[in-house]
């Protein structure tokens, strides 16, 4: 039997990899030692847990795909990473998937993986546990094709015996998997946005959907996962702040469950291993009715805004 293309193995990989993240993050609230650094101040912090979780991702990756680009968030060198960081499991549904035509040949020279290995820092401080998410995304082409998104508290408000955590995944051609897909009730309009990021310009581009309901949450995975999930119709959140490690993977999971993701002028960012990191035209993300919210962006917004 052939071995599994590439991508497929890589996707496998970040599976597991995820997991083992997720639990790393567990880990490190259960010490009760966060080992909070501001990076750039209060609204930008980097715990203990994002330092372990990427040094285990970015390890465990490039030890098996050595030519693959990897970019995380955090700034940090993994050469002599301790080995029981190290994950190097394979999901063995993933493997078992047969991938897409066009996907089957991709070498991994021509791969690059963003990776936020904890989103949602200043809720994981602050004890807003389910809006926390470890992001694996990997893009070929400038496209972002394959997202895994492990939740590592997903479950924790159920109480004692409950089995914390769980991890989704998506690529292009494939399918996403890990969840229940589900529509937003109707014609109702519930746009999720920032929690700790606001503006006028926010503020305004979100009233300019004209909302039945507005929800502010961390982190970018999560309000991916209330999309696709139905309890939010659009991610709306017209400022820069959001960087291609936050979107890479929830933007594959998204379209590959039939969703999209843009900035706010309807335009694809692009995952390429040279692009800069900010997304400095905002996030809007949709499971269904894209171009609605796109025509209601106000021009003052688009103003506001430099397209990338």
């Amino acid at each position: 039997l052939a071995s599994p293309a590439l991508v497929l193995r890589l996707v496998a990989s970040a599976y597991s990899v995820a997991e083992k993240a997720g639990s790393i993050v567990r880990q490190v609230l259960h010490s009760g030692d966060l080992g909070i650094v501001e990076k750039t101040g209060a609204n930008d912090l980097q715990t203990l847990a994002d330092r372990l979780a990427q040094q285990s991702i970015c390890a465990s990756l490039s030890r098996r795909f050595p030519k693959i680009t990897i970019i995380g968030e955090e700034e940090l060198l993994f050469e002599d990473v301790k080995e029981e960081l190290i994950e190097n499991g394979q999901a063995d549904d993933i493997l078992q998937k047969s991938c897409p035509e066009g996907y089957k040949g991709l070498k991994e020279e021509e791969l690059v993986v963003w990776v936020d290995p904890l989103d949602g820092t200043k809720e994981y401080t602050e004890g807003l546990l389910d809006n926390v998410t470890v992001l694996i995304g990997i893009a070929y082409g400038g496209r972002a094709i394959a997202g895994v998104i492990n939740q590592p508290f997903y479950n924790y408000q159920v109480g004692a015996g409950a089995v914390l955590g769980r991890t989704m995944w998506g690529m292009a051609g494939i399918g996403a998997f890990g969840f229940q897909l589900q529509e937003v009730p109707g014609d109702q309009r519930i746009v999720t946005t920032t929690r700790s990021h606001s503006n006028k310009v926010v503020t305004d581009c979100v009233d300019a959907m004209e909302p039945h309901e507005v929800i502010r949450v961390g982190g970018a995975g999560n309000k991916i996962i209330q999309l696709v999930e139905g309890k939010a119709s659009a991610y709306v959140f017209a400022s820069q702040g959001c960087k291609k490690w936050d979107t890479c993977a929830p933007e594959a999971i998204l379209h590959a469950a039939g969703g999209k993701l843009t900035d706010m002028f309807g335009n694809s960012y692009c995952y390429d291993a040279n692009v800069k990191h900010m997304n400095s035209a905002g996030v809007l993300a949709t499971l269904r009715n894209h171009d609605y919210y796109v025509s209601r962006v106000p021009q003052s917004v688009l103003q506001a805004l430099k397209s990338d």
